[in-house]
């Protein structure tokens, strides 16, 4: 009976690719909006038509303005934008602002605050996806099958600290809009906001999924587990 058994886990090797080609659109995506600056889009109430406004949107390094002229508008809009009009753009790195008029600095220090902890937490995040592949991509070898489980917890962690990110680039936008110091009044989340709960998902899911794979089958019958022990060669 043993070629009945031994032929029940032949689809692991499968499954384990499998769910890694998943992981690796996770790890992609990750990348993606740890290096763009569209998390957020912040724009100020218009007052005029024909007038310039300027909106911006921001990253976990840097917040890029925009300036905008607003030449016509439906009766609903009151905010600058939409974004992708064409305008003058300017971005500035959180750790090179030297804050200039007072308007300016209570967003500084309060962005620069929370978009380092958020960038420092997104850094945990790629660093434990880069770790966890490394980890897959060795468990191909012969008979490393024991490094898919610290990988699967890796992905899994990477996937938690990125929506920790996420969190903090959120209350980061509500106390911009909701301070009576900024001139932001409305804001929305643009695609890189989009790409870090995407891959939160696809990370944190693969990486439950990879370590269920990875864990020894439970055998069927009591003696299953005797003739599990394979002949040394």
């Amino acid at each position: 009976g043993a070629p009945v058994w031994s032929g029940m886990d032949e689809s692991k090797p499968l499954k384990v690719r499998l769910t890694f080609s998943v992981i690796l659109v996770g790890v992609s995506l990750l990348f993606a909006d740890v290096v763009t600056d569209h998390w957020a889009v912040l724009s100020p109430q218009v007052k005029e038509y024909n007038a310039t406004c300027e909106a911006a949107h921001f990253g976990l390094w840097r917040l890029c303005t925009k300036r905008i002229f607003m030449q016509e508008q439906g009766p609903k809009e009151k905010s600058c934008g939409p974004i992708s009009l064409p305008g003058e753009h300017n971005c500035n790195y959180f750790k090179h602002f030297t804050p200039g008029q007072s308007s300016e600095i209570f967003e500084v220090t309060t962005q620069k605050e929370y978009s380092i902890s958020a960038a420092a937490i997104a850094i945990f995040s790629v660093g434990f996806a880069i770790i966890g592949t490394i980890c897959v991509l060795l468990s191909f070898g012969k008979k490393r099958d024991y490094l898919l489980k610290p990988a699967s917890m890796f992905y899994t962690f990477s996937g938690l600290c990125i929506i920790i990110s996420v969190e903090v680039m959120r209350q980061s936008v509500k106390r911009m809009i909701d301070s009576k110091d900024t001139v932001w009044i409305e804001y929305s989340y643009s695609w890189s906001f989009a790409c870090a709960c995407a891959s939160f998902v696809l990370l944190f899911i693969c990486g439950i999924a990879l370590l269920l794979i990875a864990l020894p089958r439970f055998p069927q019958n009591p003696w299953e587990t005797c003739m599990d022990a394979e002949p040394e060669h």
